[in-house]
């Protein structure tokens, strides 16, 4: 399918294996670093939930990619039952190709196509520069996510040791050796909001082993678990399982061994009216982070019964 703004002509491909590669061109040539290897392979690769490589690319007419639009498939529990849903996760146009209408062409062209695959709601918690856009393609937003940024006060040895590869290798291991006692040998845990009589993110094997492009890990405290994840100078939980007498004790250890690590901050994010909603707003100030946006693509889905912790954006 083709696109004409000004005097270009675009060329839109729907994400496959073999175009691949044009994704980390695109993104170092935005964001002036390339991915690791294999990190959208990965990402793309959803076929547990049936779909795959579900975004397109513009091409310019030399064939170099211009801008490209994508959704990651997951499924959502839902009064009950799993329905098909879809995350928005990447939007990248090329500084020489900005302001040409991509994104929008791009985007109904993806929903388009989700609509197609029975996905029936699209969710993303854009950035402020992303909000307009979102709005523009008729997107609901339901709430704002909750951050929580509570500060530790040690020396910065995890942000010391990231500059040279030597230290950020010793940094590992005295990592491992920090957390060793307190490790689980599972890949994520159960999703809290779940279990607070909302729908949300159906985490099972298959959605772990999708989601394992990223670092993160299983913690157990007391009687508690902590899905985990140690990056840029912070201590980031991406959902917590505990009981409400024990909050207080397991966020005083969690401090502790930020503190260890050399780790500035502890950080958390959620849907308010969670119960960590409540546990950590009772302790803890905290500000508005992401909007949570919804595209709805079916009737019968209500996105303000669909709550999410830090640990459904695809950042962690």
């Amino acid at each position: 399918m083709n696109y004409s703004s000004g005097n270009i002509i675009y060329t839109f491909e729907r994400l496959c294996a073999t175009n691949l590669s044009d994704l980390d061109k695109l993104y170092t040539a935005v964001y002036n670093h390339p991915r690791p290897a294999g990190y959208f392979a990965k990402k793309y690769d959803t076929a547990y939930t049936g779909i795959e490589y579900t975004g397109f690319i513009a091409y310019d007419e030399h064939h170099q990619p211009a801008a490209y639009y994508g959704v990651v498939p997951c499924f959502i529990k839902y009064n009950g039952k799993l329905i098909l849903a879809a995350q928005s996760v990447d939007t990248m146009t090329h500084p020489l190709h900005r302001l040409k209408g991509l994104f929008v062409q791009l985007a109904k062209n993806t929903f388009k196509l989700c609509t197609q695959e029975g996905i029936k709601i699209i969710f993303g918690f854009p950035n402020q520069n992303s909000v307009k856009g979102f709005v523009d393609l008729d997107w609901e937003t339901t709430e704002t996510m909750e951050l929580y940024l509570i500060p530790v006060e040690t020396i910065p040895i995890e942000n010391i040791a990231e500059h040279t590869p030597l230290l950020g290798k010793l940094y590992k291991e005295y990592q491992y050796q920090v957390l060793k006692k307190y490790l689980v040998p599972q890949k994520g845990i159960e999703n809290s909001v779940l279990n607070d009589g909302f729908s949300g993110v159906n985490r099972d094997e298959l959605y772990f082993n999708h989601k394992d492009c990223h670092e993160t890990q299983v913690l157990r405290i007391g009687k508690a678990l902590l899905w985990v994840k140690i990056k840029n100078n912070a201590f980031i939980i991406g959902d917590i399982s505990c009981a409400d007498k024990d909050f207080d004790g397991i966020m005083q250890k969690v401090h502790k061994l930020a503190s260890v690590l050399g780790l500035n901050q502890v950080q958390f994010q959620t849907s308010p009216d969670t119960k960590a909603s409540g546990l950590f707003s009772k302790r803890y100030h905290f500000i508005p982070s992401f909007p949570i946006m919804f595209k709805s693509l079916a009737r019968n889905i209500k996105p303000d019964k669909i709550k999410f912790t830090f640990a459904d954006i695809d950042t962690f």
